[in-house]
């Protein structure tokens, strides 16, 4: 796409039509944060909401972006159209992505209804980049029918990719942990399907039967409640991927059965829009300190003039 001023209707409706280019300056756009963003989003608003969002998460080494691939596929074979978003380490040399998820996904690189975007996480924790929500947005508008989310390899408390996908796969391996590492990691309670891969290596049963044995201790055996299955893979072999693809149309069913399949998208949203807000209110903060009137609230601070509480009330109504 051509640089310079930004002709949102015609790259949404270019985007609408499969072009990969499209989609890339848009996603760039969210990126950057650019000022055509807020015409961008409300460009795609009506062609959003459609797209099924799984995210894939677990720690390095587990086989991500195998298993990436290999869900590609096995959407790929049903006709659905598919975007990835990889959000790779940022790298501390150029800033950027290292990339590394396109290697594993080169068999993809030229079908046309396969679209991968790489995403640097720039020091945001949690494994994702703080733009991912609204290039999620993006691929759902483009018109892929399921989004992958690949996050960066999660260590404890880095679970934040629950809070945007509508299945959330935590992929594990042998000898890489026990049930308590798994609970020590949070992804006990953030997983909808677990995914024990390189099951061809030795342990691989002990893993699955410690899985289930954390998982039961949580069961409460609640009525309609969703009980998250241990499926046995080898990624490399696309080997055990069928049964991973059922468990996650078991989950979907579930969820668009007892409506939390909305109130999880509504929760998703309700996020974005906070973030927006925040970032918004923290711009216009960066406007009050250049105009001294936040050193001068501190300043009151330090002097006893005034309390923390009674400054921030005076910043948020200058603001």
């Amino acid at each position: 796409m051509p640089r310079g001023p930004v002709d949102v209707p015609a790259l949404v409706a270019a985007a609408r039509e499969g072009a990969p280019r499209a989609v890339a300056r848009l996603i760039t756009l969210v990126e950057n944060a650019d000022p055509a963003l807020r015409e961008v989003m409300a460009a795609l608003a009506p062609h959003t909401g459609r797209a099924r969002v799984i995210g894939i998460t677990g720690s390095p080494g587990v086989g991500k972006s195998t298993s990436t691939s290999a869900l590609v596929s096995a959407c790929r074979a049903r006709g659905s159209r598919v975007g990835v978003l990889a959000v790779d380490p940022t790298s501390p040399f150029s800033g950027g992505a290292l990339l590394g998820d396109r290697i594993r996904l080169s068999e993809h690189a030229l079908d046309p209804d396969v679209y991968v975007r790489s995403m640097a996480s720039r020091g945001h924790l949690g494994g994702l980049s703080w733009a991912t929500p609204q290039a999620l947005r993006v691929l759902d508008g483009a018109g892929c029918d399921v989004v992958l989310l690949e996050t960066v390899g999660v260590g404890q408390s880095e679970v934040e990719v629950a809070g945007l996908a509508d299945t959330t796969v935590v992929l594990l391996a042998p000898g890489m942990g026990d049930g308590v590492q798994a609970a020590k990691a949070g992804i006990l309670e953030v997983g909808d399907v677990f995914v024990v891969n390189k099951a061809d290596r030795d342990g691989a049963d002990v893993t699955v039967r410690d899985l289930r044995g954390m998982i039961s201790l949580g069961d409460r055996s609640e009525p309609g409640r969703w009980r998250p299955p241990v499926v046995k893979t080898i990624a490399e072999k696309a080997e055990g991927v069928d049964d991973v693809m059922e468990a996650l149309d078991k989950h979907l069913a579930w969820m668009q059965e007892g409506g939390a399949l909305r109130e999880r998208r509504v929760h998703r949203a309700s996020r974005e829009v906070e973030a927006i807000a925040v970032r918004t209110l923290r711009e216009r903060m960066g406007d009050v300190r250049s105009g001294h009137g936040l050193d001068e609230l501190a300043a009151e601070v330090v002097d006893g003039r005034t309390d923390p509480y009674a400054a921030a009330d005076r910043l948020v109504a200058s603001l």
